[in-house]
């Protein structure tokens, strides 16, 4: 049985620019997070197109795939629409699960963390300046959450790609005990992961894990300019 949670706030922006979304037909889910970039609002329009669209492809039998490739392709449309090339991007994270399996995607620095009897095994890697300097052994990875180039992004949807920009999972088989969080970077800025393993152990579902992490975020974000944090949580059982 899978369980999920979602939650998506302003922080001290005036505007939110992230989008979640969850959707569950028969043995078929789509959780999706997405956060916007571009100012004056594109980055909010940017990321719900994408999440629009990611759904309409899944609910017609899309693949994971599918939906970065048709998600990308409406974007630029509507850039092109608007006249508004450069203004409207966005992150994206996905994850499908499909009767026993599952299979995600992501692209820029939101980050889907995975999780297994409360112990993580797995993350996503940031698409960006910080991490590029980690890989290169640079900086360590915990630097990567207060540096001064955080915010600079080396792949996002709504820019032209020569080759294919995001990243794909193997399918693979999900086990009782697996978990899924899907967050922006306005999230797991403000919460390690230790952290997280820590209130996954004793919060018991989804929505219980996501109050209590919501809670630390905000311990260790509040008065600092926090920007949009959210979060989508997701649990088999």
């Amino acid at each position: 049985m899978i369980t999920y949670a979602s939650l998506t706030k302003p922080g001290d922006r005036a505007v939110n620019e992230d989008s979640v979304f969850v959707y569950g037909e028969g043995d078929r889910s789509l959780f999706a997070l997405a956060d916007g970039l571009g100012g004056h609002g594109r980055g909010e329009v940017a990321s719900k197109l994408v999440i629009k669209r990611c759904f309409e492809v899944f609910k017609d039998n899309g693949t994971p795939e599918q939906c970065f490739w048709e998600a990308q392709k409406s974007l630029l449309e509507e850039q092109e629409r608007l006249r508004a090339s450069g203004e409207m991007k966005t992150t994206l994270t996905l994850v499908v699960t499909n009767g026993n399996t599952a299979q995600w995607g992501h692209i820029g620095d939101s980050r889907i963390y995975r999780f297994y009897d409360d112990k993580l095994v797995g993350r996503t890697i940031d698409h960006s300046v910080p991490q590029m300097l980690v890989m290169a052994g640079q900086i360590r990875e915990k630097d990567i959450r207060h540096h001064e180039d955080r915010n600079r992004l080396l792949r996002v949807m709504g820019t032209e790609w020569d080759n294919q920009a995001f990243e794909l999972s193997e399918e693979t088989k999900l086990r009782s005990g697996d978990s899924f969080l899907l967050c922006s970077d306005g999230f797991w800025e403000w919460i390690v992961e230790k952290q997280m393993c820590k209130l996954l152990k004793i919060a018991g579902n989804p929505e219980k894990w996501l109050s209590l992490m919501e809670t630390e975020v905000l311990k260790n974000g509040t008065g600092k300019n926090m920007d949009n944090y959210s979060a989508v949580a997701v649990s088999v059982r």
